[in-house]
This record gives C-alpha cells, sequence and structure tokens, in this order.
C-alpha cells in the first residue's frame, strides 16, 4: 500500500464520517462557526477529527507547541569546522521512502556532506511498525550518534525507539514524535510544515477554482493524526472564511487512501454538480480523479496536498480537474532536520515545533512546485501540458 506524506499512523479511525446515522442537518447564517465546518444550509458531520481544533489562526504542534521557522535555523562557522573535524555519525529511518521523504532525504544528505557528518545507516520501514523497530535496532549497532525520521505509528513508537533513547542517541523526528516523548528529553527536535498555511493555501486555491461559490466536498483523512488534521481543519476552516457562498455538502471519511474512489463514487452519485472537492493529500486524490472520470464529470476541481506525478499531470493536462497542488519545502525541510541534529550533537537546542513554509502550485509554476523538492518536472507532466 502506497501512502503518500505525513498520513503514516496505524489505522485506528473513528469512522464517524461515514456513518450516516452520524450526520447532522444544520442551517444557519453562513458566517455562524467559523472553524466548525457551518456553511448556509449544509448537511454534514461535525464530531470529526478535523473538528476538534475550534477557530485555528496559527499552526500548533500535537501538545499546543508554539511554531518557529525552520529556515531560522544555523550553525556558526566555529560550529561548522568543530562538526568537520569529529568524525559524527547519523542514521535516517523512514516510515517510508515515498517521494515527499526521498526529497526530505535528499536534503539531509547535501547538508551532512557539507558538515563531514557520515550516515551510517538508512531504513524504509513500509509502513511497518516491527519492521522499524527491527531497523532502530540495526541502527544502533552502527553507533550512531543521531537518529532522524519519522515514526511509523505515535501509539507505538515509544517503545521502537526506546532502545535509542537509552543509549543517548539525539532523535530528530519530522512531523510528530511518539506519544508520551518530551522535547529536550527522549527527542530534540520536530520540523514540520507550517499547518494552517498548508490550510490557507489549499482553501484559497479552492475558492479561486469553484469562483468562490457552489457545492464543496471534504473527503479528509480520518484517523488521529495531528498533521492531517490540523491541515485539513485549516482548509475547512477557511473555505468557511474565503467564500462563505461555497456549501459544504459531503464531508467524509476514509482510513485507507485506496479506498478513496469508492467513497468518492458515493459523494459524486449522490452530489452531481459539485463544483469541488479537497482530499487530505494526493494518493486519495488520484482516487477522486478516477472516480470524476467514471462518471463522465468535466467541471468538478481538485485541490489537495504533495506532489504526485498523476495528479500533477492532470493538473497541466487540458481540462484537467485538478486545480491546485499545495507543496512544502521538503528539500528544505531535510536540511533543516540535518541542521537540528547536527545542532544535537554539538548540545545545542533544536527547534521544539520548527515549520517550513508551502507553495502553491498550479498549471503555471509547476515547475516551482518540483523545485521545492529539489527536482526538475518530469517529461510525463511537461510533455502533458503541451496542447
Amino acid at each position: 500500500m502506497k501512502f503518500a506524506s505525513r498520513a503514516v499512523t496505524r489505522l485506528t479511525t473513528t469512522s464517524i464520517a461515514v456513518v450516516l446515522g452520524t450526520v447532522l442537518v444544520l442551517s444557519g447564517c453562513s458566517g455562524a462557526g467559523a472553524g466548525n465546518g457551518s456553511f448556509a444550509q449544509e448537511i454534514v458531520p461535525r464530531n470529526t477529527v478535523i473538528d476538534k481544533f475550534g477557530t485555528i489562526t496559527a499552526t500548533r504542534g500535537p501538545n499546543g507547541e508554539a511554531p518557529t521557522k525552520a529556515t531560522d535555523l544555523a550553525l556558526t562557522d566555529d560550529q561548522i569546522s568543530q562538526l568537520k573535524s569529529g568524525n559524527h555519525r547519523v542514521a535516517i529511518l523512514w516510515h517510508e521512502l515515498s517521494a515527499w521523504s526521498k526529497a526530505i532525504q535528499d536534503g539531509m544528505v547535501n547538508e551532512f556532506q557539507t558538515l563531514g557528518i557520515k550516515i551510517t545507516a538508512t531504513g524504509d520501514a513500509k509502513f511497518d511498525a516491527a519492521t522499524q523497530a527491527n531497523q532502530i535496532q540495526s541502527a544502533l549497532a552502527t553507533k550512531p550518534e543521531v537518529i532522524l525520521g519519522q515514526a511509523v505509528d505515535p501509539s507505538t513508537g515509544a517503545a521502537a525507539y526506546q532502545p535509542a533513547v537509552d543509549a543517548g542517541v539525539k532523535l530528530i523526528f519530522a512531523d510528530q514524535a511518539p506519544d508520551g516523548y518530551v522535547y529536550g528529553k527522549q527527542y530534540q527536535a520536530i520540523l514540520t510544515d507550517d499547518l494552517y498555511q498548508v490550510g490557507t493555501h489549499t482553501g484559497e486555491a479552492m475558492c479561486k477554482a469553484i469562483g468562490n461559490k457552489g457545492e464543496v466536498a471534504i473527503l479528509y483523512y480520518d484517523a488521529d493524526f495531528h498533521v492531517t488534521n490540523f491541515r485539513d481543519a485549516s482548509f475547512q476552516q477557511t473555505l468557511h472564511d474565503a467564500c462563505p457562498d461555497a456549501k459544504v455538502v459531503a464531508k467524509e471519511g476514509f482510513s485507507d487512501p485506496n479506498k478513496a474512489e469508492e467513497i468518492a463514487n458515493g459523494i459524486i452519485a449522490k452530489h452531481p454538480h459539485l463544483a469541488g472537492i479537497y482530499t487530505s493529500w494526493a494518493v486519495p486524490a488520484q482516487g477522486v480523479l478516477a472516480a470524476l472520470k467514471s462518471a463522465g464529470n468535466t467541471s468538478t476541481k481538485i485541490v489537495t496536498v504533495d506532489l504526485d506525478d498523476t495528479i500533477a499531470t492532470d493538473m497541466v493536462s487540458p481540462g484537467g480537474h485538478t486545480a491546485a497542488i499545495i507543496v512544502d519545502s521538503a528539500y528544505k525541510y531535510g536540511k533543516a532536520m540535518a541542521i537540528a541534529a547536527a545542532l544535537s550533537i554539538l548540545g545545542k537546542p533544536g527547534p521544539e515545533y520548527g515549520v517550513s513554509d508551502v507553495v502553491t502550485t498550479t498549471k503555471s509554476n509547476v515547475a516551482e512546485g518540483y523545485a521545492a523538492w529539489n527536482q526538475t518536472v518530469p517529461s510525463s507532466v511537461s510533455d502533458a501540458k503541451k496542447p
């Protein structure tokens, strides 16, 4: 199963949104209930994992951490010299080596090369918690001072990483630390996207795509994972605030992104006049795209998160459904993780919750989106753009 991006926690879902018995009939003025998904005459659930944040004004971590800019991380010339002469060692262990995590790793690798830091082990757990636990044990045998990456599952990650903590190895996490871990004790830094910014960019892109009005469906990740929950909530609030004449007519969750097409088929059958559909990231967006094509729909617009060649190809193609893909600065994100690791080696604090900026990628600036991942536009995408 291929997941994109950060939706990597064990799939323990609430399944609230897909149970029709929980659907609430809401009515009221379009300005009511900002941040809680309340639009004029909408018929959607309001007690899902993306409705727990209240009114959102800025990114916050899962424990209320305030964000700092990842671009503010820097090393002095003396620190760089100290690192280059120290024969330091790190390991990079991923929940999955996807296109996103590969872009981050590329940033790490280049920064570590600059600093003379050796990478002793890398790992791709393929979303299997037991595999990751074994890879952590194997990496520890290479004597790294720091392990970087992401836990497959925050709820089981604490046990998996405990041998590293016991050995005094520093931990730098992408997106989220294991449950119960404390900044400055079990881990030294978290780096992620500016989640609020992701939501505002997706919401504004949707408003532009649908002309600020019409029926919208939200297909959200129905598991307790802060990164996706928060940015989905930020999208919902931005849509409400930026185009109150839009109407959310469907709001359904998925736990398996490969089931998105099935869910989208049901939404499209009930709401054939949808102006737009939002999905949490690009893999479920592939399912939405397939469902729209199967239904003969030529008008509904898609807005989603994270680069994907299939979705990017649709976006640049004449008559494509995809209006925008919100892309994080994954390469710079990786460099920031490497700098945080270097600081931890020197006994200096890294960011408790460092965030990176994002790019709204459309047909007109697709190269900018790929550049954020330190990639060139693949021929499959550039060729699709040709008339």
